[in-house]
């Protein structure tokens, strides 16, 4: 990019991603959040897990915890304090029934919100799904150094959120909230 230039262009944006770490090996924590179930049938949650360790991440932890405000909280609080977690992905309580309290739960821990990703979440998920994508909320932002998404409990809505948008901006967004990122960004 050129002095000239305040504006990225396509190719600016690729040489970005090549310009970091693009072979980094992130560590990720994985959070389903959900009233019953186990580990075992957790398919939102394996599809995330999947997709890091197919793009070459770690799973630095994955857990499923009851859907509870406080419980939540606390997870992704104690999550944020460890040294082995450079991403959190949530699964589960995003939707608008009575007990879905993710989004609660962790927004007022973010510093600094991404609401770009909700839009592109759901510009994606609607090729998928059609329009069951109006009761999808998400949330992602940065807490402590450390993105933060929150994603909806479906396989596919975890797969699409994963493969399409948090994994190729991983390591940009990971180095940007480190303040690791290019001056302009």
């Amino acid at each position: 990019m050129t002095a000239e230039s305040d504006e990225r262009t396509p190719s600016d944006k690729d040489s970005s991603l090549e310009e970091s770490d693009t072979s980094a090996k992130l560590c990720i924590a994985v959070v389903t959040i959900t009233s019953n179930g186990s580990i075992e049938e957790d398919e939102a949650g394996g599809a995330i897990v999947d997709a890091f360790e197919a793009a070459g991440h770690e799973i630095a932890t994955r857990e499923l915890i009851a859907n509870d405000h406080d419980n939540v909280q606390s997870k992704i609080s104690r999550l944020l304090d460890r040294d082995d977690v450079d991403i959190i992905v949530t699964t589960g309580g995003t939707g608008i029934e009575p007990d879905d309290v993710t989004v609660e739960a962790v927004d007022p821990l973010l510093e600094k919100e991404l609401p770009a990703f909700v839009d592109l979440f759901h510009l994606v998920s609607y090729d998928e799904i059609g329009t069951s994508v109006v009761a999808s909320r998400t949330l992602a932002g940065v807490s402590e150094r450390i993105p933060v998404f929150c994603l909806p409990n479906n396989p596919v809505a975890t797969r699409i959120a994963s493969e399409s948008i948090i994994i190729p901006e991983a390591d940009r967004l990971t180095a940007l909230a480190n303040g690791n990122g290019r001056k302009n960004d």
